[in-house]
């Protein structure tokens, strides 16, 4: 899976998608790398974290597609897109009360 891919969707990528991806590659990274990544996108305009925010929805997606494929993968995924997403947002945009299959 291309993460990477995921995250820019049809757009050109974010600069912030470089510490995101070591945390999606390495999640022993993420509490190191949590707050640089909420600080760089405290400095973005209203577009930029709209773009940002719809990268975190796009892997949340992805994660729902393929939850069954490597389930250990897609919940590490999924926990990153979250948390950056509650942290930055405050909310999540796809609040789900049960996961797939269930």
């Amino acid at each position: 899976m291309d993460l990477g891919k995921i995250l820019a969707g049809k757009g050109e990528p974010l600069p912030v998608y470089r510490n995101v991806l070591l945390c999606l590659e390495n999640i022993e990274l993420f509490p190191y790398l949590v707050e640089p990544i909420y600080r760089e996108a405290l400095s973005f305009d209203e577009d930029t974290l709209d773009r940002f925010r719809f990268a975190l929805v796009r892997l949340q997606v992805y994660t729902d597609i393929h939850h069954y494929e490597d389930m250990e993968n897609t919940q590490k995924v999924r926990y990153v897109a979250q948390v950056l997403e509650k942290v930055i947002f405050g909310d999540l945009l796809l609040e789900r009360e049960h996961p797939p299959g269930d």
